[in-house]
C-alpha cells in the first residue's frame, strides 16, 4: 500500500533527496530549510548545515522562522560573524552547495526577490536579496526549490536580484572563481535541469500523477522537456513520518505551545 501524500510534501521529499550526507549546504530560509533538515533527519545525518547568520553545522529541532531565530544558534556547533561567514565559508568556496527559493524565476534560472513590476515604481516590493546573491555566486552549485505556478515560473524576471545564467543563458560564461550556478530546480510538479548548451530550463523528472499539461500550463513560458523523461520516485513512509513530525513541532513550537 501506497502511502498517500501532497504535491507540498512531493516537493520537500525530492529536494531533501538532492542532498548528501558529505555536503556543506547554506540553507535559505522557508522551503529549503525544511528540505534540508528533512535530509539531515532521514539518510544525511552528517550534513553541515549553514545559515547565514554565521550558524555551523546547525541541527535545529524545528524549523526557523527566520535567520535571526534563536534556535539555530542554540543548536549549532559555533556561531561565527556574519563577515567571516561570507568572507571565509562562503567566499572561500567552502560551501558545496546553496538551496535557495524565491519569489520569481525565469527560463535561465534568474530568481528574483526584490519587487514585482517596475522598477520605479512597483506593484509589490519584497524582502530583498538577502545573502542569495552571494550563495548563488560563490556556492559550488544552487539548488532551488519553488512552489509551481504561472505567477512564479516567468518568462522573464521583472528585476535580477540572484543570477542565474543571465537573461541570455550566458552570464557564467568565461567568469572564472564562481560556482556553476543552478544545477537543479524541484517544484512541486516536477524537477527542472538547465540545458546543457542554452543553459534554459527543461523539465527532466514528473512528479507521479502529474502531466505535462499542467506543467505547461503553470510554466510562463514555452516549457520543453528531456527527451527521455523520468517519473520522481514517491516518498517513502518514514520520509513523510519524519517530515510531518518536523512541522507538527515548528507549528507547536511557533504557536508557543
Amino acid at each position: 500500500m501506497t502511502t498517500e501524500f501532497t504535491s507540498s510534501e512531493m516537493m520537500s521529499v525530492t529536494a531533501a533527496r538532492a542532498l548528501t550526507n558529505d555536503m556543506t549546504c547554506f540553507v535559505g530560509i522557508g522551503l529549503p530549510s525544511e528540505a534540508a533538515n528533512l535530509a539531515r533527519l532521514t539518510h544525511a545525518p552528517d550534513i553541515t548545515l549553514i545559515y547565514e547568520s554565521g550558524t555551523l553545522q546547525t541541527k535545529p529541532d524545528v524549523l526557523p522562522l527566520s535567520i535571526g531565530d534563536g534556535e539555530l544558534c542554540a543548536s549549532a556547533l559555533t556561531t561565527v560573524s556574519v563577515p567571516e561567514m561570507f568572507r571565509y565559508w562562503l567566499q572561500g568556496g567552502h560551501i558545496s552547495v546553496g538551496f535557495l527559493g524565491t519569489a520569481q524565476i525565469d527560463r535561465y534560472a534568474n530568481l528574483n526577490t526584490t519587487l514585482i513590476g517596475d522598477y520605479r515604481n512597483p506593484q509589490v516590493r519584497l524582502p530583498g536579496g538577502g545573502g542569495a546573491p552571494e550563495i548563488a555566486t560563490n556556492a559550488k552549485e544552487v539548488f532551488i526549490t519553488v512552489k509551481h505556478s504561472k505567477r512564479t515560473f516567468v518568462k522573464d524576471v521583472d528585476f535580477i536580484t540572484t543570477v542565474g545564467f543571465g537573461r541570455d543563458g550566458k552570464a557564467r560564461d568565461n567568469v572564472p572563481n564562481i560556482g556553476r550556478g543552478p544545477t537543479v530546480v524541484i517544484t512541486d510538479l516536477c524537477i527542472l535541469k538547465p540545458d546543457a548548451a542554452s543553459k534554459e530550463l527543461v523539465v527532466t523528472s514528473l512528479h507521479p500523477g502529474v502531466t505535462r499539461e499542467q506543467v505547461i500550463e503553470a510554466t510562463g513560458w514555452e516549457i520543453r522537456f528531456a527527451d527521455t523523461l523520468e517519473t520522481t520516485p514517491v516518498p517513502t513512509e518514514q520520509e513523510l513520518t519524519v517530515l510531518r513530525a518536523l512541522k507538527a513541532r515548528t507549528a507547536a513550537h511557533h504557536a508557543g505551545q
